[in-house]
């Protein structure tokens, strides 16, 4: 009995002794094991919310095989003079206290669309003006190719949905020369479109076709205040798309197929 009693005290204190050596060891698995059990535990990171918006514009140019180099450089200059244009920024000075959020993308076939210029807000004239710098040095992305009208609205609808914005409007300006020859029927997205509230607007430039402003405005046109702007030819271009800027801007009532007035509103 005395001999058991002996050994099992030792046996305790051995026990004692191995706790001491290893609690060192352990405790910063533990610590490690607990902090895991925290993290897991945690709520998740609540996204960003979007940056609060009086418009979001995005603006499609046709990159498709019908537009040669020049043709091109009217189209990406006219859309900076626009912008450069007094009439434009004090619409956008008057659109609201929030600024505008635009980006452009060039287009062509169905599989063929790209982001040329990110989303970029603007609420001033030195922001603007900034802004319309950065356009005219846009460089075609996309060669040529057929032309596929409802991936480019697909295309801007995707491009809304996801840029941190959230716009008392939404707005996809469209601008071409042809009528699709690529891809589903342009009315299909531009349907998606409108159920999701946002407004296709379009540009038609009459120079290969002359009643491209009618089919614009039956299959690709459609929203809240939709409207067609015509130009004759790219040489106009840069005078329609001013105008159609500061009425998409400052959302003036609109019906119809609208020609430029002249050189009331003249590109500076």
């Amino acid at each position: 009995m005395k001999h058991g009693a002996v050994t099992g005290g030792a046996a305790a204190r051995a026990r004692r002794a191995t706790a001491a050596l290893l609690t060192p060891l352990l405790a910063p698995l533990l610590l490690g094991s607990l902090a895991a059990a925290v993290l897991c535990r945690a709520p998740a990171a609540v996204a960003q919310a979007p940056v609060p918006v009086d418009l979001e514009l995005l603006l499609a140019i046709d990159t498709s095989s019908s537009i040669n180099k020049e043709e091109y450089h009217l189209q990406v200059e006219g859309l900076a003079s626009a912008f450069r244009h007094p009439a434009v920024i004090a619409a956008i000075d008057a659109a609201g206290n929030l600024g505008i959020a635009v980006a452009v993308t060039q287009w062509a076939e169905t599989r063929d669309q790209i982001l040329v210029l990110p989303w970029t807000r603007v609420d001033g004239a030195a922001s603007v003006l900034a802004m319309a710098k950065r356009i005219a040095a846009i460089e075609r992305r996309i060669p040529g190719g057929a032309t596929g009208i409802s991936s480019a609205i697909e295309f801007g609808i995707a491009q809304i949905e996801s840029n941190g914005f959230e716009g008392t409007r939404r707005v996809i300006d469209l601008s071409g020369d042809g009528r699709a020859n690529h891809g589903p029927i342009p009315s299909i997205s531009r349907d998606r479109a409108v159920a999701l509230g946002i407004t296709v607007n379009g540009l038609a430039i009459l120079n290969e076709i002359p009643l491209l402003d009618r089919y614009f405005r039956e299959t690709v046109i459609g929203g809240s205040g939709a409207f067609v702007m015509a130009a004759n030819d790219w040489v106009a271009f840069a005078q329609a798309m001013l105008e159609k800027l500061v009425r998409e801007i400052s959302q003036s009532p609109i019906a119809g197929t609208q020609h430029p007035r002249g050189p009331s509103l003249a590109a500076r």
